[in-house]
């Protein structure tokens, strides 16, 4: 896997699994840091280069996620809420590194751009075919799948933020540190 900054130190990172702000409440990654596949990292770069045109970005708030964290989630997510978590048994495209979660930012002022609903939000408004939210919330979020969709990913139909990279299946899962994944890929 590659660390995402290490193609383009543009993209904004704001992994919130490295703060208290998620869903959780707490620190669950130990640094803020993005590993794709190279194939999926590459896809994201160009389709945050084809952005820049507009003066937006991508702001990036997950990338490979250790399976362990993913057992994590199911353990602690009730009954309705695991419909938006993997299933261990099954593992996650984030555990492949082929899933990432994002949303757009403004490069001038750094801000990201209004959705229908918040990253990890657990309700309908954070389908990308919800029919909610201001035209501005609508028009941002399908600006994002769009630029996505472009370069082979694939929108959740559950979370506006998670995009699948459409080659998922042709990696295994993987439960290795951020550490253990950087010495691998120098």
């Amino acid at each position: 896997m590659i660390e995402i900054t290490q193609l383009d130190s543009t993209i904004k990172l704001d992994v919130r699994y490295a703060t208290n702000g998620n869903f959780m409440g707490r620190i669950v990654y130990p640094a803020a840091r993005v590993f794709l596949q190279p194939v999926a990292a590459e896809a994201v770069v160009a389709a945050h280069r084809k952005l820049n045109a507009q003066r937006l970005g991508l702001a990036l708030f997950d990338g490979y996620r250790p399976w362990t964290i993913t057992k994590l989630f199911w353990e602690v997510t009730n009954d309705e809420q695991r419909k938006f978590v993997a299933d261990p048994q099954r593992g996650s495209k984030h555990n492949r590194g082929c899933a990432v979660d994002l949303s757009l930012f403004d490069l001038s002022s750094g801000d990201l751009l209004p959705m229908p609903s918040g990253y990890d939000e657990f309700t309908e408004r954070a389908s990308p075919d919800y029919l909610g939210g201001t035209a501005q919330e609508t028009a941002n979020r399908d600006l994002l799948r769009e630029s996505m969709e472009a370069e082979g990913f694939i929108v959740n139909p559950r979370e506006w933020w998670h995009f699948d990279h459409a080659d998922w299946e042709q990696y295994e899962i993987c439960d290795l540190s951020f550490d253990e994944v950087a010495d691998l890929s120098k």
